[in-house]
């Protein structure tokens, strides 16, 4: 993939001014947990503007806020034998893609779950713009389920890529007493 081409995913990294230290915490289960609910919620802000008005806003702020602050929030975990940490570590060699290539496949399941997420997009709007709920968690159902499978598949990238790179093999911390190597 060419650098010069405009890069959805890193765009979404650098506004979340992801560093090393973020990433090493956002692999904790409870950083990943917790960012599941972030969509319902600021759905919940935005459509509650019926009965908070002007106070919306602040409901709005507040969830943009532990949208940003959520990936900080946690201590690295003491082992990075979960589920989450490796989509976390996935998402990671995912962004690094142009200058370490991954397989094909990987490339392809993670651009189509990126366009299946956006496909919620526009129902999503048109439910929070229409107060009408059914089309909101329709497309609350297409963001958020393309987004746990796109963990699910960024889990998988790194167990085939982990030792592609020096920096990919050290983000793993065995269990305590586990003589896996993932």
């Amino acid at each position: 993939m060419s650098r010069n081409r405009f890069d959805i995913f890193a765009g979404f990294e650098r506004m979340m001014t992801m560093d090393d230290a973020a990433w090493a915490r956002h692999a904790n289960p409870l950083s990943i947990y917790t960012r599941i609910p972030i969509l319902p919620l600021l759905s919940l802000a935005i459509f509650s503007r019926v009965w908070l008005g002007w106070l919306t806003l602040l409901a709005v702020a507040l969830v943009l806020l532990w949208t940003w602050l959520n990936p900080r929030a946690f201590a690295p975990p003491a082992h990075t034998e979960s589920w989450a940490a490796r989509g976390t570590f996935g998402e990671r060699v995912f962004l690094n893609r142009a200058r370490i290539p991954i397989p094909p496949h990987h490339a392809r399941w993670g651009i189509a779950l990126a366009g299946a997420s956006a496909l919620g997009f526009p129902p999503w709007l048109y439910g929070l713009w229409a107060l009408d709920a059914g089309w909101l968690l329709f497309g609350l159902t297409l963001l958020v389920g393309a987004k746990l499978w796109f963990v699910d598949r960024m889990g998988w990238l790194y167990q085939d890529m982990h030792s592609a790179d020096p920096a990919y093999t050290a983000w793993h911390r065995p269990r305590p007493g586990s003589a896996s190597p993932l």
